[in-house]
């Protein structure tokens, strides 16, 4: 089945050629671009097969009665009901878009738990710089050692400055196993926010790509607007009544004035509002996906620090074994080459998480503003 333009075109012109008066013009252009609604919404397309059949059955009504050039009641009555009918279709159409936008329970959710989210990816930060602040005092306790052998060539102290430092280390640890937890966690919430953010984009995108929502609406009216001036036409050519074609076409050209502009204005808030939507979405994702390249950074480093820490307590494991000056020359040696890169990495993975830190404060801030600067309320 066709649109109810293309279907209904030449009833119209034959209906408007019986009578004296002229109904409103209807452009190809518009038709052209609700023929186009019909094929690629479904929405429009449910509302014209609807429409089609109502139309088609208050016509078939009356041409019964123009056969006899008379108008009876129950035909006036099909009149009644079928445009009551297309007008409640305008309004469940409109308010079902209404509540699209304005109960939104999904993207609210998402609002929440990108700010707790947020919040938990601080406390991991936190929780680093104290692994860290632990990893500082750990090179401390190494470069005395060394310097302790290096400067004073005293090895039995170094030894004993090796202990230290392999005690602490071999039971604290530079991270702990809650530590790896805790980031397993945050990372894979971060992954899963991402995702979940490209779905309720991609929601978004459907209903602007797929609606058009104010153009969807002008073509709702304006093709109730012609239907009703096809009926009305066929009433008055019916009853033969001139005066009447004049002033059912006057009434049926409303919606396209005023009340037309005030809808138009109510979709364009409603397409504003699900660009909003979009738009805090994409600053979301934006925000999600740096913190989860600065967590894969952080990830490196760790590995990097836990790599070299193992190194230099093989190597003071090494020279507290054998306890000999020649072997405590050999392990210093090799522990000078390690711990320039490891404080070198330490305050790299301090500087990255404070980067994560910064981006994960920017990226609530943003939220934030652009939820106050886009305040729900009512249609």
């Amino acid at each position: 089945m066709g649109c109810i333009c293309s279907t209904s075109s030449s009833t119209h012109h034959q209906t408007s050629s019986t009578s004296t008066s002229h109904t409103p013009s209807i452009s190809p252009s518009d038709l052209t671009s609700y023929e186009h609604a019909c094929r690629s919404d479904p929405d429009i397309q449910s509302f014209d097969s609807s429409l089609h059949y109502r139309t088609t059955r208050v016509i078939n009504s009356l041409a019964v009665d123009v056969e006899v050039r008379s108008l009876s009641l129950s035909s006036l009555q099909e009149l009644t009901s079928g445009l009551l009918d297309m007008n409640q279709e305008v309004v469940n159409i409109l308010m079902e878009s209404k509540e699209d936008i304005w109960n939104n329970d999904e993207l609210f959710s998402l609002v929440k738990d990108f700010f707790d989210l947020s919040l938990q990816t601080l406390d991991f930060c936190t929780s680093l710089q104290d692994c860290l602040k632990n990893a500082r005092h750990t090179l401390s306790l190494i470069n005395i050692a060394i310097n302790q052998f290096v400067q004073d060539n005293d090895y039995v102290k170094t030894i004993q400055q090796l202990k230290q430092f392999e005690a602490i280390a071999s039971s604290d640890g530079l991270f702990s196993e809650q530590f790896f937890l805790n980031f397993q966690l945050v990372y894979s919430q971060q992954v899963s926010m991402l995702k979940r953010l490209l779905l309720q984009k991609r929601k978004v995108d459907k209903k602007l790509e797929s609606a058009k929502v104010w153009k969807r609406l002008t073509n709702v009216i304006f093709v109730v607007t012609f239907s009703t001036v096809l009926i009305c036409s066929v009433v008055a050519a019916a009853v033969a009544a001139p005066p009447l074609v004049t002033a059912l076409a006057a009434a049926a050209a409303v919606p396209l004035g005023s009340m037309g502009k005030w809808v138009n204005s109510l979709w364009k808030k409603y397409e504003n509002e699900l660009k909003a939507q979009r738009e805090m979405i994409s600053s979301m994702r934006v925000g999600n996906r740096i913190v989860i390249k600065d967590l894969d950074n952080i990830k490196v480093l760790v590995d990097k620090l836990g790599n070299e820490m193992e190194e230099l307590v093989r190597n003071a494991k090494f020279a507290i074994r054998e306890e000999e000056e020649e072997a405590v020359a050999v392990a210093v040696d090799e522990m000078r080459k390690v711990v320039s890169e490891f404080g070198k990495t330490i305050d790299e993975l301090s500087d990255h998480s404070d980067k994560c830190c910064r981006h994960v404060k920017q990226a609530r801030t943003l939220i934030v503003q652009k939820i106050s600067k886009h305040p729900s309320g009512s249609v």
